[in-house]
């Protein structure tokens, strides 16, 4: 019963930065590569062959590395922060 209730909150947690990502995904004032960063982490944690906690840890991987980029806006770095605090909670 509790690992379905966490289960579920991991789902949820996905679920938000998905849409984060998607945000920034298709926000045309950031970076082609950052947009492209962010769609292959919406395209890691959508695949449901694997364990959240792996989902997330591939996006937060994806996200680590174009955090690195100097060209990304403040406002859009905040949102993958954010997005990767949200992911880091998830844990088998």
């Amino acid at each position: 019963m509790v690992r379905k209730k966490k289960l579920q909150e991991y789902e949820e947690r996905i679920k938000q930065a998905m849409g984060v990502l998607g945000m920034v995904g298709e926000d045309t004032t950031t970076p082609r590569n950052i947009r492209r960063a962010a769609r292959q982490s919406i395209e890691a944690l959508e695949l449901a062959q694997y364990t959240p906690a792996v989902r997330a840890s591939n996006a937060i991987s994806i996200l680590d590395e174009i955090l690195q980029d100097p060209n990304m806006p403040p406002y859009t770095r905040v949102k993958l922060w954010n997005v990767m605090s949200l992911l880091e909670a998830i844990k088998d």
